[in-house]
């Protein structure tokens, strides 16, 4: 059993992730130095240990696992590779997060440098709870082993190849569906504010897309706390789809509806004081103000 897994960062999917190792009997490290009063209070509540230092959590750790948003995947690889150069420790590194398969090959490449193993991981579904079977973590590399051990501690991990960037391209190709169709709904209803036809469009939709309006109105307020870190994620997916053959414009414009909504007062909203009263049209109503017309 590998007794000590560091989570960096124990934000919404990284703290849940400690936590349900820690209920498992894995000693879960973190190194909160710089980190948000957020991000400390998420650690704390999970039951992270601080090691204190990025190259204390490479000397303890036996698995590094990198969760945060993507902009910050590679940089956070970098700082882990100096320590491992620092104190000659060289831990499984497993990126698990929402980057195309070229980033993840980078970071790959920034990792296997200096020695250490590297292991690529997306993942789909929600944040572990501790109940249910929780997320899949699926896990491409040559040697996945490491993860695999941890199938059933709170998650589900799956293996689909040795080579780096398949389980990225799947996460991108997942979430570009969903994150994706959120954005089309939210442009789709800000064009209408905009031309003034909110509420004959909304009596269309009630008539024939009732399911859609529903899905629609439970989601769209919600948006635009996760909308930072969620445009890094549709550049990725943007990316990962150009070096397909297929068009990036879908998913460059759901970038820009997020960094639309990333631009109201409601992204300053967390996922734990959402305000959970705020209503779809509200929210639009917002948003449309911000719309820059040519």
């Amino acid at each position: 059993m590998t007794d000590t897994i560091a989570v960096l960062m124990p934000g919404d999917m990284g703290h849940a992730t400690g936590r349900v190792l820690s209920s498992h009997g894995y000693d879960a490290v973190t190194c909160l130095a710089g980190r948000s009063e957020r991000t400390k209070a998420l650690a704390q509540a999970a039951g992270l240990r601080d090691a204190g230092s990025l190259d204390a959590v490479v000397e303890q750790a036996s698995i590094i696992l990198s969760i945060l948003p993507p902009a910050s995947a590679l940089g956070l690889a970098s700082d882990v590779s100096r320590a491992m150069v620092r104190t000659g420790a060289k831990p499984v590194y497993v990126d698990c997060n929402a980057i195309s398969p070229a980033t993840a090959k980078a970071v790959s490449g920034v990792i296997t440098d200096v020695g250490a193993p590297f292991i690529d991981a997306g993942i789909i579904g929600l944040k572990p709870d501790g109940v249910g079977p929780g997320p899949r973590f699926y896990v491409s590399g040559t040697d996945t082993g490491p993860m695999l051990s941890l199938d059933g501690k709170g998650f589900i991990v799956k293996a689909i190849g040795s080579e780096p960037g398949r389980a990225s391209a799947l996460k991108m190709c997942y979430a570009g569906l969903t994150k994706g169709t959120w954005t089309l709904h939210t442009a789709v209803l800000l064009a209408a504010e905009a031309h003034g036809l909110s509420a004959e469009l909304r009596e269309e939709f009630e008539y024939s897309q009732g399911a859609t309006l529903a899905a629609m109105e439970a989601r769209i307020p919600r948006l635009p706390a996760d909308s930072g870190r969620w445009v890094g994620e549709m550049e990725e997916i943007a990316k990962t789809f150009a070096d397909a053959g297929v068009s990036p414009g879908f998913h460059e414009g759901a970038a820009a509806v997020f960094r639309l909504l990333n631009e109201t007062p409601f992204a300053s909203e967390t996922r734990e004081n959402f305000d959970a009263k705020r209503t779809m049209e509200e929210t639009l109503r917002v948003a449309a103000g911000l719309l820059k017309k040519p």
